[in-house]
């Protein structure tokens, strides 16, 4: 059998380093979507950056300066009463971001087109949020607030997210008009959606459970046709509650029904069941 290496643990510093790099990264992307897709359409896709276009729209205020207004006290206003520790770096991402903002603010719109703004504005802005995730930090502002309902109402988070960038949305469609702010709700979604794709790629496993009679041939035939390891669980059937034993076996969608045809072909009657994982870690899969 060949000898499995362990990967060596990144130096502290590094890792370190690379997470600061990337909250930088994203909150650049994060101001540029802003101010060539989001801001020149009016489109308030929710969040600070949603209040900020607002105030923009209504008062003329500088966005970059709302956004260092409203960010800054919610940063410390959620370590106050929420008691933990958001860390250094989430401090810098709500520093950074309304300074690239201004620093990006006379750039060009890249069009006139609400549709192609909604669409590429929240696409832009989902990759940099989740670069900066991706750093282990965040940029502040609503999600802090959301934190901060859901502790005095107990309201799950979702919903007070959900919640607060309904109100700013729905503002918007008032301040603007009701085609602007079905504008930013399609703006939020791709943000939302855009977000999930930089956490957890394009690629969807298979976690697949197969109910056989036949578990050692199955197995067998995994190992040797599918070079894929398996887990064997125990079960019971719930009419017979006679004991049953369950193979699960996670793989690559382009596996996926070179594994079924090898089951069928080895049980015909073994019951299968396969869910999207979206998230897989260890050997075969990602590592980190």
């Amino acid at each position: 059998m060949a000898k499995k290496y362990r990967r060596e643990p990144m130096p502290p510093l590094l890792r370190h380093g690379i997470e600061y790099a990337l909250v930088i990264i994203g909150s650049f992307f994060v101001a540029l979507a802003f101010n060539i897709f989001l801001l020149p359409n009016n489109i308030a896709s929710g969040g600070v950056a949603g209040i900020s276009t607002i105030t923009k729209g209504v008062f003329g205020w500088e966005p970059g300066l709302v956004q260092w207004v409203l960010n800054i006290p919610l940063f410390f206003t959620g370590l106050f009463i929420l008691g933990k520790n958001f860390g250094v770096k989430s401090l810098v991402g709500t520093l950074v971001l309304p300074l690239f903002v201004i620093l990006t603010s006379d750039f060009e719109p890249a069009t006139p087109d609400p549709l192609l703004g909604a669409i590429f504005g929240g696409m832009g802005v989902g990759l940099g949020l989740g670069i900066v995730f991706r750093g282990r930090a965040s940029t502040g502002g609503i999600d802090l607030a959301a934190q901060v309902l859901h502790k005095f109402t107990h309201l799950p988070l979702g919903i007070s997210v959900a919640m607060l960038d309904g109100m700013i949305v729905l503002t918007s469609a008032i301040v603007f008009s009701v085609e602007e702010g079905l504008y930013a709700l399609i703006g939020l979604f791709a943000t939302s959606r855009t977000i999930d794709i930089v956490q957890v790629g394009f690629n969807t496993s298979k976690n697949v459970m197969i109910v056989t009679e036949e578990i050692n041939e199955v197995r067998d035939a995994i190992f040797s046709e599918i070079d894929r390891g398996v887990t064997v669980l125990s079960g019971a059937g719930g009419y017979t509650e006679r004991e049953r034993r369950v193979v699960m076996c996670v793989v690559q969608q382009n596996e996926f029904i070179k594994l079924t045809q090898t089951v069928k072909r080895v049980d015909p009657g073994a019951f299968v069941v396969a869910m999207n994982a979206t998230e897989v870690l260890g050997e075969g899969f990602k590592t980190t």
